[in-house]
């Protein structure tokens, strides 16, 4: 045998000793894992390192993950359970850890925690509301999201205590009674 590849009787190629078939397939295997890796972290929904701190803003001082992308609660969460998967968690990824999520400067550890989504990831919360990020905000510091109305209630940026901020909230005058709602949200 000289070399690493040579053709048997049967015109059958071996490559270091190993037939063609058995080569084919371990190259399929190990092109299927390579794809299959960058497919689970090129989500929007990659983990992170789980780190939430503050960062000044047009908002004010608001909850940023560990890239300086603002953190975003959404208004359908209750129970400190997501309401947001599959095409809502495409364009409003979740923030997801692998393990104990990290206060960063000027967080509340013990407003921190994690909650299981549908699919067993592990997301980060802070004062029970899940987190997000906004496919759209491209920039550290940028607050797109903020009072969109998308995928059946509002998205708002957080402050250090937990609480959505409202910015500029419009108010309507009317001449005919109105309901109230106990929603924290608009």
């Amino acid at each position: 045998m000289e070399g690493k590849h040579h053709r048997t009787d049967g015109g059958d190629l071996v490559i270091a000793g190993l037939p063609r078939t058995r080569v084919v397939a371990v190259m399929v295997a190990a092109t299927l894992g390579v794809v299959g890796f960058f497919a689970a972290n090129a989500g929007g929904a990659a983990r992170s390192s789980g780190t939430v701190s503050l960062r000044k803003t047009s908002l004010g001082m608001i909850l940023v993950a560990a890239n300086g992308h603002t953190l975003y609660l959404f208004g359908k969460d209750r129970n400190d359970k997501s309401a947001c998967s599959a095409s809502c968690a495409q364009f409003w990824p979740p923030l997801l850890t692998r393990g104990k999520p990290t206060a960063g400067p000027g967080i509340e550890a013990s407003l921190l925690g994690t909650t299981k989504r549908s699919n067993g990831s592990l997301q980060v919360t802070y004062n029970r509301h899940p987190l997000y990020r906004f496919l759209l905000d491209k920039r550290t510091g940028q607050t797109s999201g903020e009072g969109l109305f998308k995928f059946g209630a509002r998205w708002y940026a957080l402050s250090a205590k937990g609480a959505a901020i409202v910015k500029g909230a419009p108010t309507a005058t009317t001449s005919t009674p109105t309901t109230t709602s106990t929603s924290p949200y608009p």
